[in-house]
């Protein structure tokens, strides 16, 4: 068997993906697909825990963008991604992936509260551990809570799924000539302005050398290829 090249990682999922082409909501063939690639990975001996966004179902920004109160439209934003964090749940234990819901926000009848040990426990015996409500408070996005959640609990990297394979110097679904980053350093995805991680959860993982991973969930069996070292997407680090 190939060794893999971490033993312990963060997956970040964004919402958008989750949606597929419908652009809204879940798309269960994604959810199938991205559970039969973690099953992958945790045959393998990696320990894996999920962060999983909210954008396909409701985007905090947006809401405040139209008049909403920032805090109460960040906290429906959380609900989302625990909408999220249990369909995900389901699929991988319908491919035999025992697997733990965390949230920060309490919620005990669906959902563990997230302590740090505990997360760490869980892993240690072979769980995947997916953390839904972000990080718990209003302006932080789901980004900072990968970035938070894999100092917290050591991981290797974050790897940072989404529906474009890689970072551009532009949007490539609004231009096709967009030039494709194939690695990046912290300083320059601040400097560049590059939206595909935010600047708070950037900088926390420069102050903990925590290197990132953005490549397409969209194609079948992208993580295992990222977490046995193949150089796929746009790696950001040192």
């Amino acid at each position: 068997m190939i060794q893999s090249k971490y033993k312990r990682v963060i997956i970040k999922l964004s919402g958008e993906a989750l949606a597929g082409k419908q652009g809204f909501g879940l798309e269960h063939k994604i959810l199938d697909s991205i559970s039969r690639q973690v099953k992958d990975i945790v045959e393998a001996g990696v320990q894996t825990a999920i962060v999983v966004g909210g954008g396909n179902i409701w985007r905090g920004v947006s809401g405040s963008a139209r008049g909403m109160d920032r805090a109460t439209a960040d906290y429906m934003g959380m609900l989302a991604t625990v909408i999220n964090a249990l369909a995900l749940q389901d699929a991988l234990e319908h491919v035999n992936v025992d697997t733990r819901v965390l949230s920060a926000i309490e919620m005990r009848q669906i959902a563990e509260t997230y302590i740090r040990r505990r997360a760490i426990r869980h892993l240690e015996k072979g769980r995947v551990v997916i953390f839904a409500a972000g990080t718990g408070n209003p302006f932080f996005s789901t980004d900072t809570t990968a970035a938070l959640r894999a100092a917290e609990i050591e991981a290797e990297a974050i790897l940072m799924a989404k529906k474009v394979d890689g970072v551009y110097d532009s949007d490539p679904l609004k231009n096709p000539v967009a030039n494709k980053f194939i690695s990046l350093d912290y300083i320059e995805v601040l400097n560049k302005g590059l939206g595909v991680i935010d600047s708070t959860a950037t900088t926390l993982c420069m102050d903990n050398n925590i290197p990132l991973y953005v490549f397409s969930i969209l194609e079948e069996g992208n993580i295992k290829k990222v977490v046995m070292g193949e150089k796929i997407g746009t790696y950001i680090g040192r």
